[in-house]
């Protein structure tokens, strides 16, 4: 479904991924873990034509690259930033319409895609009323999922979507996007919480300064003793 190669992205002279190749098949949930400032945002919005790039980007093997942001939306892939990017003062309701310009000439379209907003977040249809700055770090999150799936989304990249989240919050949020996998919807999750990610998802890849470090299953990246040493508490038999 999703095909990226030899990806090259510079914030100015600072080339922030160098070389990244990484591949996402339908009905995956493929990962991306790393440290902060390892390029993970940065290989989200190159994706999502917010940044320039130079390499491979295709899409259900169309060539990205001379599509803008819109255009890559009209063909299925929508982004969840990781501040959520909510209009605070407007309503839980205006801001689930926002999501579903791609439908503005649809309005069945429209219609079904919030019917179904709202039986996935029984806690959205109930505060539809009220302000995205009034409700809980949880709910903003199931907010911008919500948004983002009112564009009927085939690939769905989300970053990083437990930021800020109680721990059951975060399994929460987590069973939700798996959930969204078993529906059909493919997605590419970048996230802090490495063990979490690992769990959730088929495939995972470690980019490390830019550059992908370690790839492969995300049951081998688990047990992995670099990977589990480095970013699952673990310790190497060096210790």
């Amino acid at each position: 479904m999703l095909e990226v190669g030899d990806l090259h992205v510079a914030h100015g002279q600072v080339e922030a991924v160098r070389g990244v190749s990484l591949a996402l098949a339908p009905g995956q949930i493929v990962s991306v873990i790393g440290p902060n400032g390892a390029g993970k945002t940065t290989l989200l919005a190159a994706v999502m034509g917010l940044m320039p790039s130079r390499g491979t980007l295709r899409f259900e093997g169309e060539d990205l690259r001379g599509l803008d942001v819109e255009a890559r939306v009209e063909r299925g892939l929508c982004l969840v930033p990781e501040k959520r990017e909510l209009f605070g003062e407007l309503s839980v309701l205006d801001n689930l319409m926002l999501g579903a310009f791609v439908h503005r000439a649809r309005g069945n379209e429209r219609k079904r895609s919030l019917q179904l907003v709202y039986a996935r977040f029984p806690r959205l249809a109930e505060r539809r009323k009220q302000r995205a700055n009034t409700l809980s770090g949880g709910e903003r999150q199931m907010l911008a999922l919500g948004r983002a799936l009112m564009s009927s989304p085939r690939l769905l990249m989300l970053d990083e979507p437990s930021l800020g989240l109680a721990p059951l919050m975060v399994q929460e949020i987590l069973s939700i996007v798996r959930g969204l996998r078993d529906e059909g919807v493919s997605i590419l999750l970048v996230e802090q919480n490495a063990r979490a990610a690992l769990e959730s998802s088929d495939e995972g890849y470690v980019l490390e300064t830019g550059e992908v470090a370690l790839s492969g299953a995300s049951r081998s990246l688990a047990s992995d003793p670099r990977v589990q040493a480095t970013y699952l508490g673990g310790t190497t038999d060096d210790d």
